[in-house]
């Protein structure tokens, strides 16, 4: 395709590591076969992908048994396989108000279909929760916490082991959407009193789309998403009971946990520490220059606060859905514009009828690119 700067990592990181479509192509030669339906080789090959992206996520997120992880087809579904799978009639759920609608349309869904309630926690102008509002919260009936380590409009990372903590000492479990943070935040589901972990293989993973996972804790069980085939305890009625063929109905995307794999692989050798130190610095060098141009106003942290490699920001009198189409047809620049599928953020950012422009760098950009976005913001606004 045409030259592009693409600033849209926080939808999908892009372009991918070579090794990724190297291991992409070799499996789909050597391990094409349908995994735990066959002994024959083709079908031993491809479960030991499976076993290995298993593995090595493992590592990455400090991971006792890499069984614990069930691989799905993104986020989404690993949200809704924990959100349905874990919560009863009458269950009381925290959520905050920087949630995607992968986790508050689970939750209104079962609040209609299941009796649930919920509360979502306000977050200030940086995109922060306070702790004590969070504590608060808990209710003897409170069975989960549902958090978003990063906010996918704001950038802002919240506490996730606070927020672990208290969950544990009031008997709850925490739940916590990694879709921003998985390759750029280190994670330690032990350390952060993380009971399940939903996580995208597209992002900051460096792995094809159509791919994820949900790190369950052992001492959680889950009502299965799907039912049906999974190669094994087949003359069974229910599904198997055993991990992690109970989450897993159906052919898997082998190919594509292929290329997860490779992905993970490089973030390890990267590190996610180092990953984020590169985003950190490319979003501060964004927000100084667009903080420099007339009529834009930049959401979430300040210089020099945390944040993952997102800045989003809206212009005075300006449609959002304009700038980012003269981004994309005049300047060949790639970014998002719109409400983010975080309805919840926007009202937090006083943003819910205008929505806003989100760039957001990834391990490719470079600061050339920043500084030509950000030229071309100020020629738009000129």
């Amino acid at each position: 395709m045409d030259s592009v700067i693409y600033l849209d990592h926080a939808a999908t990181s892009w372009p991918k590591p070579p090794e990724v479509m190297e291991a992409m192509k070799s499996a789909m030669n050597d391990a094409a076969a349908n995994p735990g339906r066959g002994s024959h080789r083709m079908a031993v090959n491809a479960s030991r992908v499976l076993y290995n992206t298993r593995r090595i996520l493992a590592e990455l997120f400090v991971v006792k048994n890499p069984n614990d992880i069930a691989l799905t087809s993104n986020t989404t579904e690993a949200l809704n396989l924990a959100i349905k799978g874990y919560l009863g009639e009458g269950d009381h759920v925290i959520a905050t108000m920087i949630e995607h609608n992968s986790v508050r349309r689970p939750l209104e869904y079962l609040k209609r279909t299941r009796g649930i309630s919920v509360d979502y926690i306000s977050v200030d102008a940086d995109g922060q929760v306070d702790l004590k509002e969070v504590e608060r919260a808990f209710k003897a009936n409170t069975r989960l916490v549902v958090c978003s380590h990063s906010s996918n409009l704001l950038g802002s990372i919240l506490p996730v082991k606070e927020i672990g903590d208290l969950a544990a000492r009031h008997g709850a479990v925490l739940l916590v959407d990694a879709a921003q943070s998985a390759g750029m935040l280190s994670i330690d589901v032990t350390d952060m009193d993380i009971g399940m972990l939903a996580f995208p293989g597209h992002k900051g993973l460096l792995g094809p789309q159509g791919t994820g996972g949900l790190y369950i804790s052992p001492d959680i069980e889950l009502e299965p998403l799907l039912h049906g085939g999974t190669g094994s305890q087949s003359e069974a009625v229910e599904q198997p009971s055993v991990r992690p063929d109970r989450y897993e109905a159906g052919t898997p995307n082998t190919i594509g946990c292929a290329g997860l794999q490779a992905g993970v692989k490089k973030v390890l050798e990267w590190t996610p520490e180092k990953i984020y130190h590169h985003e950190w610095e490319l979003t501060q060098r964004m927000m100084e220059g667009l903080s420099s141009i007339r009529g834009v106003n930049i959401l979430g942290p300040g210089l020099g606060m945390p944040r993952t490699g997102i800045v989003s920001f809206v212009v005075e009198q300006r449609d959002a859905s304009e700038l980012a189409f003269k981004m994309d047809r005049e300047y060949g620049i790639a970014v998002r514009a719109g409400f983010h599928c975080t309805p919840l953020a926007h009202m937090a950012a006083g943003t819910e009828n205008t929505g806003a422009v989100r760039a957001s760098v990834g391990l490719w950009t470079s600061k050339e690119d920043v500084d030509i976005m950000v030229d071309a913001m100020a020629k738009i606004q000129a």
